[in-house]
């Protein structure tokens, strides 16, 4: 056996004595804690009785970032920042459980990064339910089947997903969160080795990523897209010299082989998702805007709104246009906004827009998000 890994009959009976010592004040700190959360699980049932027959949400992300914030500073170590946020995220997610059951609806099937992003950010505590499309994902937003929805926002390497734009154009939701999750992609098969594997299946987004890598390595395979990274692994489950791009995690839970990992294009891979429900946020540190607009047909008509917005030192994050269905040559513009556009000395400035504007929704004001790397299995 290696020094490393000694087995405790092997230590001295000083060593042996103190690992007991070690041990019991463990076991009693355990029992502290079991007693302290319980404690703190029954105020979250109280705070669940009072807001009963309210439409107050339970998702609280300025309350939830604040409290986080305030811990890691107040905390002296040795335990490390990212297992105390760790930690409290699947606490509060066992406190908005208690007071009322939460459903969260991604892109599925179960597998997906959208699900490891929820689960990574909102914890294992929540009901999380997959959905075949983005389409229906906001469609269980609006109609309230769901009280809240993750969805893919923009990717660091191939950029927006057009079809969640597209959707926030269809549907009256509202932002209340962003998370940004490290990404990383393996190849998962039932084939025992690389060179068996004659057909790929993923998500467009996976496929661009990880173009490179597989015109390097499968340069005669198939490429053949699919509605998410999830559903290629469970069709590889059914077609033998096949392989799906995916998370790693997604490919112990169906059984399959990683072939090869990390094969994204580029190391540094992020993907940006929002968090979506069928009412705003609620009050807090709004640290970003997101909002939709149309100009009116005239020259200069965007630069106006450029104008104004430097003239006001408001730093705009991102500036996307989409084309505006129903109406040839017209299109809608999503931008973020370094600021809560809804306080009270950005009044003027949001009449100012409306004005400028043919027209203009605010999506939500939200805390900016963590980043979180959901790449390891």
């Amino acid at each position: 056996m290696s020094p490393n890994h000694s087995d405790p009959s092997e230590l001295s009976p000083e060593a042996q004595a103190r690992m007991a010592e070690l041990r019991h004040g463990i076991d009693a700190i355990d029992q502290e804690l079991l007693t302290t959360l319980n404690r703190r699980a029954a105020l979250s049932l109280e705070v669940g009785r009072i807001k009963r027959d309210s439409r107050d949400i339970i998702f609280k992300p300025f309350r939830e970032k604040e409290l986080l914030t305030s811990l890691a500073a107040a905390n002296p170590g040795p335990l490390p920042e990212e297992h105390l946020r760790n930690i409290y995220r699947e606490i509060l997610s066992s406190s908005r459980r208690l007071q009322r059951p939460q459903t969260i609806v991604y892109l599925g099937p179960e597998g997906t990064f959208s699900y490891f992003a929820g689960v990574e950010y909102l914890g294992h505590s929540a009901e999380f339910q997959p959905k075949p499309t983005l389409h229906e994902v906001f469609q269980a937003v609006v109609a309230r089947e769901a009280e809240l929805g993750v969805i893919p926002l923009e990717n660091s390497l191939q950029g927006t997903v057009g079809q969640s734009l597209d959707l926030f154009l269809q549907f009256e939701v509202h932002v209340q969160a962003e998370i940004y999750c490290k990404i990383s992609h393996a190849l998962l098969s039932t084939a025992s080795q690389l060179a068996d594997v004659n057909t790929v299946y993923s998500h467009p987004q996976a496929l661009e990523q990880c173009s490179t890598w597989l015109r390097s390595h499968l340069p005669t395979a198939r490429i053949v897209p699919a509605e998410s990274t999830a559903a290629a692994g469970r069709r590889v489950l059914e077609e033998p010299n096949s392989a799906a791009i995916g998370h790693v995690r997604m490919g112990r839970m169906l059984g399959l082989t990683a072939l090869a990992r990390r094969i994204e294009d580029q190391p540094d891979n992020w993907t940006r998702f929002l968090v979506i429900g069928s009412l705003p946020a609620g009050a807090g540190n709004q640290d970003k805007t997101s909002i939709l607009f149309t100009l009116p047909d005239k020259p200069g008509a965007l630069a106006a709104v450029l104008n104004l917005l430097a003239r006001e030192g408001i730093n705009m994050k991102k500036l996307e246009s989409r084309p505006f269905r129903g109406e040839k040559w017209k299109y809608v513009f999503f931008v973020d906004l370094e600021c809560d556009v809804s306080r009270q000395e950005y009044q003027q400035v949001l009449a100012d827009l409306r004005d400028n504007c043919h027209t203009l929704r605010i999506l939500g004001s939200y805390p900016s998000g963590p980043y979180l790397d959901v790449s390891e299995g």
